[in-house]
């Protein structure tokens, strides 16, 4: 399938001179095993070796290049010694000085009377100069053996930076040229190289603006990059809107049934994202759609207006959520709305078994349940629905574009809602979320209070303790989040039980929960029932409890060493706290040193709750790749674009994208079979299968 320009690109690692079984296995870990991979890999610097002083010139911890000769010989009498071979220049002697040598390898090298170009760092010892394991040394007359500028590369251990330079000047002779996919005038508007010189560049950076993503080359790349991924996400969208789905026009019934249920109106934004949703469902095609809604705007109630319009259909809906804590919370919240208008909702996780397990399997079999809550047991073979139409997965950002076209397997032409509390900015929504359509929740239920958000050292930790005590005595509950440690959850653990016992002491053993991600379903499930209930005063946890707990009445919310956490962690654990009516605090403690990037979040968090604004900052510090607090497995990472600093030219690549769409859907013109190059060089195999399935 792929072009035959194209195949040398693709060849695997090991094609390249050098590269023998062991490398390639270091390689494949650094950057991939295919040629293209290795072009993909970017500099992170350069040594600039075109120091041209003498050496009486020379200072302490410069790079110095430059020619010399062999002078003499100092043989180390003992191992210990170092082997040391004195050189001159016509200025100055410098004394190479060789912690391991093997056999009469330097005498070879450095034959006395010899000639040489040696380029290293030099060091001034008792009042001379002396250059430990030179970098390069060269004849005079192979000067261009010694590159004067030599590009730095990110490393793993077993791989060297000269080893990588010389395998990128052997990966960059396997360019093509490739006709050229972009506009030409954008090209002479920006001012950019055609493919190939761009990428020859970015690999041969004369100077330190040449390393940064505003240069035209590296600019360059990053659109193409840019342009494959919304031209993919396009091809994808455009395909879906005509895959034929299931009219879904439900009479309003169940609906209008519902009503005098809800303690609280609708507001604006759920009717506005409520109608787009129902008309999805109506339309003769599949739906795809991602709901955006931060912390407490009220996206279950619109979840099951909408599952309410496919059970009028005579139709199963499904909602499958992250954790059993999130499915069980879904399903308490429903169960009494759905049993008042009659409709018979049920809960599938993990823990469900036995006779219980296969009584709820036949009835969704038979169609007795309307509604199916659950976690991945959903999708477990043995699960069958009589007549799924309506799918939705709660807070599953982790699925790329092919597990969510194979999520609505379980019926025939699902519609399928993705909702997500995690706020996204809108550049990542593009890249990651682009074959979808897409609602936000952008309003806030009336009546609900601001929270206090307060930033403390960890100093005042006692402090902190003797106000808690105060407020559980009046009533209150609280969270104490213990610090994320490293990616290790054995110490994370470690943490959280330590603060536990601590605080066991202070408010009394029954009064104090634990819960952490180690623990099974049953054990946290257990300890959440009791804080429910309000039996636990104070709840210690680690951030297993980030993501749609669901406690109105606990007010309080302490995270310790919040300097450790994301801005999109902190924002979801501090809207646990934004569930009721009560005014809430949520005091971050910090510890010292305090970086500029973490207090620069924490001062995002006590200036505005807006999870928008917080997720758009969280892209300006950490950039894209980490925007939803971790590296999501199916999450778009670029290797030549930064979201960051390319957000201006991922707009134009989503507007490129449309009208090349528009104006060539099937890509059969010069420029669009050029497009086709670009999106077999990026891989966007989706955007290809979607094409050739028609």
């Amino acid at each position: 399938m792929r072009p035959s320009i194209l195949y040398p690109l693709f060849s695997p690692m090991d094609t390249l001179s050098g590269v023998g079984q062991r490398y390639f296995r270091l390689l494949s870990n650094l950057c991939g095993n295919k040629i293209v991979d290795m072009l993909w890999h970017l500099p992170s610097g350069y040594i600039d070796r075109r120091c041209s002083i003498s050496l009486k010139q020379a200072r302490n911890g410069q790079l110095w290049t430059g020619n010399v000769s062999v002078i003499e010989h100092i043989v180390p009498k003992s191992r210990k010694q170092p082997y040391r071979v004195v050189v001159e220049d016509e200025t100055e002697q410098m004394t190479l000085v060789f912690f391991k040598t093997y056999g009469d390898q330097l005498s070879k090298l450095l034959p006395v009377g010899a000639k040489k170009i040696i380029s290293g760092k030099i060091e001034i010892f008792n009042q001379s100069l002396q250059m430990p394991h030179p970098d390069y040394i060269v004849d005079q007359n192979k000067a261009e053996q010694l590159p004067l500028i030599e590009t730095v590369y990110p490393l793993t251990a077993g791989i060297t930076n000269k080893m990588v330079y010389k395998l990128m000047a052997q990966a960059l002779t396997y360019v093509p040229d490739l006709p050229e996919w972009l506009d030409p005038e954008l090209i002479k508007q920006k001012n950019w190289p055609d493919f190939k010189t761009a990428l020859w560049n970015v690999h041969h950076p004369q100077s330190a603006d040449d390393l940064l993503p505003k240069s035209p080359s590296r600019q360059r790349l990053a659109y193409d990059e840019l342009l494959a991924n919304q031209l993919s996400l396009a091809i994808v969208r455009s395909r879906l809107k005509k895959i034929p789905g299931r009219c879904l026009h439900g009479s309003g019934i169940l609906r209008d049934k519902l009503k005098p249920f809800l303690p609280f109106s609708l507001t604006e934004a759920q009717n506005r994202v409520i109608e787009e949703i129902l008309k999805d469902m109506e339309s003769p095609y599949k739906m795809s759609r991602l709901l955006q809604g931060d912390v407490g705007s009220g996206k279950t109630i619109v979840a099951l207006i909408t599952m309410l319009n496919a059970v009028e259909c005579a139709a199963q809906a499904a909602i499958m959520a992250p954790t059993e804590i999130l499915a069980q919370q879904h399903y308490d919240t429903l169960l009494p709305i759905c049993e008042s208008i009659g409709v018979q909702i049920a809960l599938l996780t993990g823990s469900v078994k036995g006779k219980k397990r296969q009584a709820l399997l036949e009835q969704l079999k038979d169609g007795t349940i309307n509604i199916l809550i659950g976690t991945h047991a959903l999708f477990t073979e043995d699960v069958e629905f009589q007549n799924l139409a309506y799918t939705i997965i709660d807070e599953q950002h982790r699925f790329g574009v092919n597990q969510r076209l194979s999520l609505s397997d379980k019926g025939k032409n699902c519609d399928v809602l993705v909702m997500t509390a995690t706020p996204i900015p809108r550049t990542l929504v593009l890249t990651q979320f682009g074959d979808m359509e897409y609602s936000k929740i952008d309003q806030l239920p009336a009546g609900r209070q601001p929270v206090s958000t307060t930033v403390m050292p960890l100093t005042k930790i006692h402090d902190i303790v003797a106000a808690l005590q105060r407020k559980i005595a009046a009533g209150s509950q609280a969270y104490w989040v213990c610090p994320l440690v490293e990616e290790s959850e054995k110490i994370d653990l470690s943490a959280a039980t330590e603060r536990y016992e601590s605080l066991k002491k202070i408010f009394g053993e029954h009064a104090v929960g634990l819960i952490h991600g180690k623990m099974k379903e049953s054990e946290k499930n257990a300890v959440m029932e009791r804080f429910k209930s309000g039996a636990i005063k104070l709840l210690v946890s680690t951030t297993v409890i980030e993501v749609g707990v669901n406690v109105p009445a606990a007010t309080v919310m302490i995270i310790e060493h919040a300097e450790r956490f994301g801005l999109a962690q902190l924002h979801q654990l501090r809207g646990r706290i934004k569930r009721g009516n009560e005014a809430s605090n949520c005091i971050l403690l910090y510890g010292f040193p305090l970086s500029e990037i973490a207090r620069s979040r924490l001062n995002t968090m006590k200036q505005t709750e807006d999870g928008f604004i917080i997720a758009e900052e969280d892209l300006k510090l950490r950039g894209g790749g980490e925007i939803l607090g971790l590296r999501q497995s199916g999450f778009n990472h670029f290797r030549l674009a930064d979201i960051s600093e390319h957000q201006g030219l991922l707009m134009t690549a989503h507007k490129d994208a449309s009208l090349l769409l528009a104006q060539d859907p099937t890509l059969a013109s010069q420029r669009g079979q050029a497009l086709r190059n670009l999106l077999y060089l990026f891989e966007q195999d989706t955007a290809i299968k979607t094409y050739n399935a028609g």
